[in-house]
């Protein structure tokens, strides 16, 4: 077992890691400062602790969230990355005026198990800030 990392509820054991992206709408750089980024880390941490699970990697890019979290059995991959984006993009835009309005992520979510892969998606996420491309800004209206 790769790092010996067992996780166990009250009748299971279990080893349930996932590496999950999703992107802002219309991939707009709208996380580009340092607040935002903060922020969702923050919020990222209270919903793993609430839900009991844990993220053990993660990147907030300027257009879309890398993380490789460890999910208990009891919740699918769907509810927990719903969870996330809800609770993130109300939470945002309670905080930030300059969001516009509508809905702050993008629609879907890549989702893939983790597996033996474990040190080449740490890598992969860690070297996110290298990878990123200048992409033009959208313009937002603020109300």
């Amino acid at each position: 077992m790769k790092n010996g990392r067992l996780y166990t509820l009250s009748h299971c054991t279990y080893q349930c890691d996932y590496h999950l992206v999703w992107n802002t709408r219309y991939r707009g750089k709208v996380m580009s400062g340092n607040y935002i980024k903060t922020e969702l880390k923050r919020m990222f941490k209270r919903i793993a602790h609430w839900k009991k699970f844990s993220i053990m990697s993660w990147h907030v890019g300027d257009e879309h969230i890398h993380l490789y979290v460890s999910i208990p059995p009891k919740y699918s991959v769907a509810y927990i990355v719903a969870i996330l984006k809800s609770k993130t993009s109300a939470w945002i835009k309670k905080k930030t005026k300059k969001i516009p309005r509508g809905s702050f992520w993008g629609r879907g979510y890549f989702a893939s198990t983790v597996g033996l892969n474990e040190i080449a998606i740490r890598r992969y996420i860690a070297n996110q800030k290298s990878r990123q491309i200048e992409l033009p800004k959208l313009p937002f209206k603020t109300n």
